[in-house]
């Protein structure tokens, strides 16, 4: 059996790298994968490249392709007579008649889980119909979000949360990472993603407005190809107020609380 980190490239799954090239989580990992997007803001994408040079292990970045093309891409329906979506994010929706709702997440198992799982079987060497655990997979939660954890989606993989065996929250990580002089991580998750909380969007539109921009442009283009979907009249938006996100007041909105929000994670995958 291997041992392999489930990279998100955040501050939680940085953190357990860093400890587990210090040698305080062992055995040493074989390597960690890092599924991408392609989606995530500028400054992951540094903070990863940083991050593979400090590592003693290999990371290996796998990818089903731009997450962002795909959510913008119309598949023609078997019947040819419309179209349909293959790629949804958590939108928040309003029809005509004022009703509310969220769309389904398909993101993370499309673009997250899938990529990772076929990296982690080939790493392991696993054969078709394994039954017997070739792989355990590090996933980088924490204490405070112990509601993320999942069971293994295959026999031939197990699940560890080193962090909650140490009973470590997301702040006694950023005070490891302080303790230890490396630089605070940036949070992980693509630029538009729904689960932002307002402070996210606020330090998104602030400290990298060019990312804000294109969460700005992504969230027109996204309603416009909604729109030629048939079947669909609800209307979506990033932001819980279902209102454009150019002009959302964040100082004054309700926060909404990316743990509250990523409580929904189908995976435990994003945002770590």
């Amino acid at each position: 059996m291997i041992h392999l980190i489930s990279l998100g490239a955040g501050v939680q799954s940085s953190t357990m790298a860093l400890m587990a090239k210090h040698g305080e989580i062992t055995p040493m990992p074989a390597g960690a994968i890092f599924a991408d997007t392609q989606d995530e803001p500028s400054s992951v994408y540094r903070w990863l490249e940083w991050l593979e040079k400090e590592l003693p292990f290999p990371v290996h970045r796998v990818t089903r392709g731009s997450l962002r093309e795909g959510l913008l891409k119309l598949h023609t329906r078997a019947d040819g007579k419309g179209f349909s979506t293959f790629h949804c994010i958590p939108a928040f929706t309003l029809n005509d008649g004022g009703d509310k709702g969220m769309a389904p997440r398909q993101c993370t198992h499309n673009y997250k889980v899938l990529p990772l799982d076929r990296a982690a079987r080939k790493l392991g060497n696993v054969s078709r119909g394994e039954k017997e655990v070739k792989v355990c997979l590090w996933m980088g939660i924490s204490l405070d979000e112990t509601y993320r954890m999942k069971t293994p989606r295959h026999a031939w993989q197990s699940f560890r949360y080193p962090l909650v065996d140490l009973r470590m929250k997301r702040g006694d990580c950023l005070r490891w990472m302080e303790r230890n002089a490396y630089p605070k991580p940036p949070r992980s998750a693509c630029y538009y993603c729904p689960y932002h909380s307002d402070r996210e969007w606020r330090e998104l539109r602030d400290n990298q407005p060019e990312e804000f921009a294109k969460a700005v442009r992504f969230e027109k283009d996204y309603q416009a190809i909604r729109s030629k979907v048939k079947g669909i009249d609800a209307e979506s938006y990033l932001h819980a107020s279902r209102i454009p996100l150019d002009q959302v007041d964040f100082s004054t909105d309700v926060e909404r609380g990316q743990m509250t929000m990523f409580g929904n994670d189908c995976e435990g995958l994003c945002g770590v």
